[in-house]
């Protein structure tokens, strides 16, 4: 005996696990087009602050920024943000002074993706943002 209810529970469970893999494989290439996206951002920030007050170093799975204020004549490490993958999500885990920031990756047509903290889709413009904002300027207030 058939049941009706279970075929399409199988189908279902067979979509969810073919999109997760998709999703987990174009998961590196998004961390990319995010680096790319916050390289913009450090040069714009360097341009204005000195080449000494930020860095960024990408690794495959993890990308490092690092904020310095010239003080004494020394440049001093002022904060860091990592942002590593996080397949179990799957998304983006963002460590940075304060409160972690979570961001799940999800899939669009045309191998583009979507960015989602907790209920709430971000353009690539509002993950810089959210990655950045604090780690740039944390004596403003949002």
């Amino acid at each position: 005996m058939s049941f009706q209810w279970l075929q399409m529970r199988i189908t279902e469970e067979q979509e969810r696990r073919k999109r997760e893999m998709q999703t987990l494989e174009r998961l590196p290439r998004a961390l990319e087009d995010l680096t790319r996206s916050l390289t913009e951002c450090i040069k714009a920030y360097t341009a204005a602050f000195g080449p000494e007050s930020a860095v960024i170093s990408a690794m495959p799975h993890k990308t490092r920024i690092t904020i310095r204020e010239e003080a004494d004549g020394k440049w001093q490490s002022r904060a860091k943000v990592e942002i590593s993958l996080a397949p179990e999500m799957p998304g983006f885990q963002v460590l940075r002074d304060g409160e972690p920031l979570k961001v799940a990756v999800g899939l669009l047509p045309g191998d583009k993706v979507s960015f989602r903290e907790g209920d709430t889709y971000l353009t690539m413009e509002e993950v810089t943002r959210r990655v950045l904002d604090r780690a740039f300027f944390p004596k403003l207030r949002e």
